[in-house]
């Protein structure tokens, strides 16, 4: 079994509900989540002028290999109703894998570890939360030195459900 780490996120409709939405169609088409980090409340990355999003990391295990978790990641973003129309526009779900295992991996469409996952306050507040003492397999540093080292200045609030 692969330790999997994804970062899901949302910025529109019931943003809440999508997160629970998501993480339950992981579980039906992929592995049980054995651990979920708080919900964040980001500001648009890249797009500015978007509506907020709700982030989250999930963990799970799994045998499948990446290719399989992505197209099924793929698969759960389609049947939520996700469209590809913009680059960083809003969206009804986002799935990112960040980490499988420590496997480094750079075939086309699929680059794993996230390549940019280093330089995003609103994926590494939910992912130090999990693991912050995870290695990150390229850089050599763990999540919470990449945290801290973050020139991202994005605001990234930690909501209480």
């Amino acid at each position: 079994m692969v330790s999997v780490f994804l970062l899901l996120g949302t910025n529109l409709g019931n943003r809440q509900l999508h997160l629970q939405q998501a993480i339950e169609h992981v579980r039906q088409q992929i592995s049980e989540v054995i651990n979920a980090s708080a919900v964040y409340e980001t500001q648009s990355w890249g797009k500015t002028d978007e509506p907020d999003y709700l982030n989250q990391v999930i963990q799970l295990e799994t045998d499948l290999p990446a290719r399989n978790v992505l197209e099924k990641i793929l698969t759960i973003e389609l049947q939520m109703g996700r469209t590809r129309e913009v680059k960083w526009g809003s969206r009804i779900i986002d799935i990112d894998i960040l980490f499988y295992g420590n496997e480094v991996i750079d075939e086309p469409g699929l680059v794993v570890p996230h390549p940019q996952l280093h330089n995003r306050r609103f994926t590494l507040e939910p992912l130090a939360e999990l693991a912050p003492d995870m290695l990150h397999p390229v850089l050599n540093k763990n999540i919470l030195v990449l945290k801290n080292e973050l020139k991202d200045s994005l605001i990234v609030k930690k909501l209480y459900f």
